[in-house]
Parts: C-alpha cells; structure tokens; sequence
C-alpha cells in the first residue's frame, strides 16, 4: 500500500497493550486520546499491568471489555482476531520483559499473541530503568523488533521510579499518541533513515525585547519545528533543538532542547552546534527587525511617548549557515534546509516570493508555507512546497504538521552526504 492511499479518515482499530510497568497510569491518558478522536480501541494489559491500573479503569477508558488470558471469548478466536483486524498496536508502557517476550515469539497471553498475528503497524513505548534500557540483552531485543519491522520509540531522559533520573522514561501520552496518529495517516513515516547523523533544528519565533514589559515578535507557535524535531530523533538521528519562544511544548523525548528567546541567542546557539551536524533545519520564524534600543523601563504613555521605534536589522542565520559552509566553518556536506512562510501579493505569488528567496538565501532545500486565515501559523495542520535548489519543486499535501515533518526528513536524508 502506498502512502497515498493509507487513508487516515474515520475510525480505525487500535488495540493498545500495556505492559506492568509504573508507567502504566499513562496508558489510560493515551486511550482517552484514541478514543476521544473517534477510534475503536482494545485495552489489552498483562496480568502484571492489572496491578498498576485495575480492570475497570480500562474498561471504562475504552468501552470494551478487558481480558489478558489467551482462554477470553473463547467463540470469537480473539488471541488472533484481535491482531489480525487491527490498524494499529501501541504497547505502552513497553517494559523489558514484554519486549524480551515479543522478540522470543511467546505467545502465552493475549499481548503477547496479538503481536503474533498483527500485520499492521506495531508501535512499542519503553519504560524501565537506565541499566536495563541501556543492557546488553534489550539493546539486542531493540534491534532485533526494529528489524522485524515494528517500530521502538526512543525512550525520553528524566525522572524513573523512586530518586532515579536517565534515559527510559516512557514519552508522555501525548507524543506516543501524536506519533501514532501520524502512522495511520502514512505506515511508513518512521524509518531509522538517520541513525547516525546528527541534525539541528530550530523552532519557535524569537522575541525582541522593547522594554522591560513588551517585545516585537510574531505568531509562530514553534509546533513545526518540534514535530521535525520529534520525528528526527524517532528515525534515529542524535538531535539539537534550538528553541525560541513556543507555545508550551513539550519536550521531545531523546531531543536535547536549547532554549534561547532573541535573534542574536538563536544566531550563537546554531553556529555553535552547526559545526559538527550533517544537517540544520531552520524552521524557526526569527525575527528579521530588532528595536535599535532597548529601554531599561517601561514605555509610559503621554508626553514623552515615541512617535515611531527605529528599528535594525537582524543577522540573517540562514544565510550565514550557507556562508559558514562555503568559508569551511562547516563541513562542505552539510545540508542546510530553510523555511519561508510567505503570501501572495501584487508582484507575485508564494512560489514566485520563495523561489527568489531560495536562489538568495543559496540552502539546499526551502520549506516552503502560505501563511495567513488560519494556515501555518498556531494550527496543528500545515502544507506547502518543497523547492531544491536543483530546481526540483513537489507539493506537500495537507495534513498534520507530523505529516509534513515526515516528508521534509524524507528530503533531507535525501540530500545527506553519504558517510
């Protein structure tokens, strides 16, 4: 099935598994969200996930009953037919054992025979302790269901049971489910294209200050970038997200965030984790215009009010990338990628605009977006274009920004010199 005719509209068949793990208190937020976007969704836990979160809080969660033993609805095959009708399966919290399990083939409850019989998308969400993430025997077990097709999240860094912080906290409901979502809207978004690679990613728009009170800024709500940010490091890639002002975001799981609020702390913190990256994608809506002086308190009202706000512009960092490139301050393979939200107007159109910003800006690669009516900016939908600067142009159809965040990765490791 191609991509294109993966339709994601209407409601389709989630069968969530939940290991037992202390993560699984988060399962039941995920359920919710499947649900609550009209999908049809089987809670299906392990004996030891029962003792985290009990039967009826499921049941209730997902409208279905909930059973764990290979012996339930013994009449409907369920131990197959569950697998075989899904259209998705999401096991979160994906402990080590379960994962052990699966890659031995067990099929002693229902999970465990449900993956057996999937032939759909299979999404496993770890949750254990730094030492067992990081043991010989998973780390293998990882590889080896990454092999066989089925697709492990990266687990995020933070707080474990007890006093415990590192890698292996499952990622919250919301970005599990995000990334579900962008699997029944194209099964083949998430492919470990980029292992290996380093990437770093810009979002968010920048704020220059005025006075103590007020800033010039814009309406970018940064959730582009950390979509990009997002699917990069789930497709393998080691990640920096550079981060400007946002709308609240989450962290990314196994995405290492760099928070900056101007133009000028964006322009350093780029440069800075540029030199060694095999790509920069700047998605970020920087500021092109800074208030020539900043004043120390604020701006009062009546007779001493400015009548206009000089203003001065800001270093272009897209086309200092490609400058940096050229002078050997990076690495002449470095693929540089920069977005351009742009509207139409009396001297030409949006592609017209973009395509006279790529040839000036010299990237490799323009993201291009038609802003305004409730497009690009603050929406969780996006679509555009993508021009090269081979003179190669695609459209990118509408959908979730994890959509068009999967495709521009498709471009990249496109272009990404080979290691």
């Amino acid at each position: 099935m191609s991509d294109r005719e993966s339709d994601s509209a209407g409601p389709k068949r989630i069968v969530v598994g939940v290991g037992g793990g202390i993560a699984a208190y988060k399962s039941c937020a995920l359920v919710r969200s499947f649900t609550e976007n009209g999908h049809r969704v089987r809670v299906i836990p392990t004996e030891s996930a029962l003792q985290f979160v009990g039967r009826a809080t499921f049941e209730a969660l997902s409208g279905n009953p909930v059973h764990t033993g290979v012996f339930a609805d013994v009449p409907e095959v369920a131990h197959v037919r569950l697998g075989q009708e899904a259209d998705l399966v999401v096991i979160a919290p994906a402990t080590a054992d379960l994962m052990a399990r699966a890659v031995a083939g067990r099929a002693d409850d229902l999970l465990t025979a449900t993956l057996l019989t999937a032939r759909c998308p299979v999404v496993f969400a770890p949750a254990m302790h730094t030492e067992m993430w990081e043991h010989p025997a998973t780390v293998t077990n990882v590889a080896t269901l990454r092999e066989r097709g089925n697709i492990v999240i990266e687990p995020a860094s933070g707080r474990l049971t007890g006093k415990d912080t590192g890698a292996g906290r499952m990622p919250e409901p919301e970005e599990i489910f995000a990334l579900a979502s962008l699997l029944l809207e194209r099964p083949s978004a998430l492919p470990r294209d980029l292992a290996g690679r380093r990437l770093v990613i810009s979002a968010g728009g920048t704020r220059e200050p005025l006075d103590p009170v007020r800033y010039l800024g814009n309406r970018s709500s940064g959730k582009q970038g950390y979509a990009i940010a997002r699917l990069a490091a789930q497709r393998g890639a080691e990640v920096t997200l550079v981060a400007g002002a946002t709308a609240e975001l989450a962290d990314p799981a196994a995405v290492e965030v760099v928070n900056v609020r101007t133009a000028e702390q964006m322009r350093e913190a780029v440069m800075k984790h540029a030199v060694d990256a095999d790509a920069v994608i700047m998605s970020a809506a920087v500021a092109d215009f800074r208030p020539a002086t900043v004043a120390t308190s604020k701006i009062k009202k009546g007779a001493d009010e400015p009548n206009s706000i000089p203003l001065i512009k800001n270093d272009d960092i897209l086309a200092g990338l490609v400058q940096a490139r050229r002078d050997g301050t990076l690495a002449p393979g470095t693929t540089i990628v920069g977005f351009a939200a742009e509207t139409g107007d009396a001297s030409g159109s949006v592609l017209d605009h973009a395509r006279t910003k790529l040839a000036r800006k010299g990237c490799d690669l323009l993201v291009v977006n038609a802003v305004g009516d409730g497009k690009a900016f603050e929406v969780d939908h996006n679509d555009g274009w993508l021009l090269g600067a081979d003179g190669s142009e695609s459209a990118i159809e509408p959908g979730s920004k994890s959509l068009m965040a999967s495709r521009v990765l498709d471009a990249v490791a496109g272009l990404l010199a080979p290691k």
